[in-house]
């Protein structure tokens, strides 16, 4: 099977001459198997993972199906979320044939109606939508579905855990009997099974895995760490790493957030994403992970799906993973291009019997890891900080700064090598403040952090804002240092990390030296204890975040009194901010 081309599957010419266009050779195994009885318009159930190129599977059969001519809705795939919606309509228009008229359109919540119904009416003949999405457009007679040809779900097992069962109930109802069906999931529960039994007519079972398990590859390790305790048992692994790049897995878009702010505040060049992030802007994320300019990325299991990054050298389960086959996932990340990889997975106490299910069910042992201490993570810093001083002095032009070392130490009775182990201690952030190998979280706000705790709402990443939303009180005369005022907000989608990111890149700032940010709808408040010179704060006033400039600038203090803020044109007592302490 191994020997076929996408020749030997009988797909129209115009659809070969694509996958020639698109550099495609050898088919996958889904493909191989799906593609000819789909085309032979019979309906399948195809038990396949993420990665095994199950888009193309279903997509290429589901053009040959279009008649371009008609401009009416022929074929609707279903995917769980918004990002995977967009992936799949992006890779499907990318099947169509260059002098063909069949227009892919995707359509899901958290958009405007307008242009998904502008085109509804142009005539799309393929739909890629989420199900509640589908379903406002079903109510809304925007979308029929009378010439209803193909029907894909794609990840049904994800759409039924994340509660949509009686959605595709419903938009499956309304179909035509006549209607081609390809439903694709990563697993069979007897959900899924009853899905097929009620809706596919005698359908074909395929069943493919990857070509090759990610575990063999992989250093598995596991550490039992209380929920409180995370941050900064991340922040000491990452900082004591030396792998080139790794990737953290959380459950929600909020934690994917939080974990990123608190990573960049500690100086490591972090981003996160999740389903809220576009699909250019998640790209772009990934050109600057595979770049070097990322080299720690937070996200949610949807967001990463398809990601395949040779630089990821290690994986972090911040949130242990419900699901064996989601680990299988997460894990697989590292270890590729005959690499080795390392995987840790963070664990609560009563979460432990979850890691005896994952060895039973992958045949593989984890092994407990210790976590570093901060004396651990001083010595680290002070390995690479004396390489990098070696490779200076290899330099040389070093004659300005012994001397004044020398002019300092005679005028002051200062010893040099204690000067200098001075100077070694403050450069890899050593105060002097007294160590403490006990994890503990420093509490600047007077309240616990917001990373999701197990169990708490059952969070999903459905690429819509369901976390609920921390309330900070109002700028007021902090004791912390210098604080800012920037103009964008909760309107603009701003994050703390992106406030971050944008401070330390164009104003040449560590994380570490940024205190809270209070989120407004209109502006946002950032304490900067050591203030900025004036060169940094034109720089980072011409920044932009969501296309409007940061516009820095002091802040005068809590706004004035009555029912506008004159400068924001917002009640100052309608919305209280979110607040972030580094």
């Amino acid at each position: 099977m191994s020997e076929l081309s996408f020749a030997d599957l009988g797909m129209p010419h115009d659809l070969l001459e694509v996958t020639q266009k698109l550099g495609f050779t050898t088919p996958t195994a889904i493909q191989q198997r799906a593609i000819p009885v789909l085309l032979g318009g019979s309906d399948i159930v195809g038990v396949a993972q993420t990665g095994t190129g199950k888009t193309a599977a279903f997509g290429l059969p589901l053009l040959a199906a279009i008649d371009p001519e008609l401009r009416t809705v022929q074929a609707v795939v279903l995917t769980p979320t918004r990002e995977l919606a967009i992936q799949v309509s992006d890779a499907i228009a990318s099947f169509v044939p260059g002098n063909s008229r069949v227009t892919v359109l995707p359509i899901y919540g958290g958009a405007s109606f307008v242009p998904q119904l502008r085109g509804l009416e142009r005539g799309a003949q393929v739909v890629v939508g989420t199900p509640g999405r589908v379903i406002d457009m079903i109510e809304r007679k925007a979308l029929k579905m009378g010439e209803l040809r193909f029907v894909v779900l794609d990840e049904a097992d994800e759409m039924l855990r994340m509660g949509f069962a009686e959605d595709v109930e419903t938009i499956l109802s309304s179909t035509p009997p006549t209607k081609q069906v390809a439903l694709f999931s990563a697993t069979m529960p007897p959900a899924i099974r009853r899905v097929a039994e009620t809706h596919l007519t005698n359908p074909v079972e395929i069943t493919v895995t990857r070509q090759s398990s990610p575990i063999a590859s992989v250093e598995q390790t596991y550490a039992i760490v209380p929920y409180r305790n995370k941050a900064e048992a991340l922040a000491r692994i990452i900082a004591t790493s030396d792998v080139d790049a790794a990737i953290v897995f959380v459950r929600t878009r909020e934690t994917a957030e939080e974990v990123g702010a608190a990573l960049a505040a500690t100086g490591v060049s972090a981003a996160s994403i999740s389903g809220d992030v576009a699909q250019r802007d998640r790209e772009k994320i990934i050109d600057r992970l595979r770049g070097g300019q990322v080299d720690v990325l937070v996200a949610t299991d949807v967001a990463a799906r398809g990601l395949d990054v040779d630089r990821i050298g290690l994986v972090v389960n911040f949130d242990v993973p419900r699901e064996v086959e989601t680990y299988v996932h997460r894990i697989g990340r590292t270890g590729r291009a005959g690499r080795t990889g390392k995987a840790l997975t963070f664990l609560t106490p009563k979460e432990k019997p979850r890691l005896r299910t994952i060895e039973r069910v992958t045949g593989s042992r984890i092994t407990e890891a210790v976590l570093p201490t901060r004396l651990d993570v001083v010595a680290h810093r002070l390995g690479s900080a004396l390489a990098n001083a070696e490779q200076r002095m290899s330099i040389g032009m070093l004659s300005v700064h012994r001397d004044r070392l020398a002019e300092h130490a005679a005028a002051t009775g200062t010893d040099v090598l204690d000067l200098a182990a001075a100077l070694l201690a403050l450069s890899v952030g050593d105060t002097g403040a007294p160590a403490n190998d006990e994890l503990s979280l420093p509490d600047h706000s007077g309240r616990e952090p917001r990373f999701e705790r197990d169990g708490d709402r059952g969070g999903r990443d459905r690429g819509g804002d369901r976390g609920g939303r921390e309330r900070g009180g109002r700028p007021g005369g902090s004791a912390d240092g210098n604080r800012y005022r920037i103009a964008v907000g909760h309107r603009d989608g701003v994050t703390p990390q992106g406030i971050v990111g944008a401070i330390t890149g164009e104003g040449g700032l560590r994380g570490a030296e940024i205190g809270k940010i209070d989120i407004f709808p209109s502006f946002s408040i950032v304490e900067i204890p050591l203030g900025l010179d004036s060169d940094s704060e034109r720089k980072i006033g011409a920044a932009k975040i969501a296309g409007r400039a940061l516009r820095i600038k002091a802040d005068s203090g809590p706004p004035a009194r009555g029912p506008r803020d004159r400068n924001d044109g917002e009640r100052p007592t309608a919305r209280r901010p979110r607040s972030y302490s580094h």
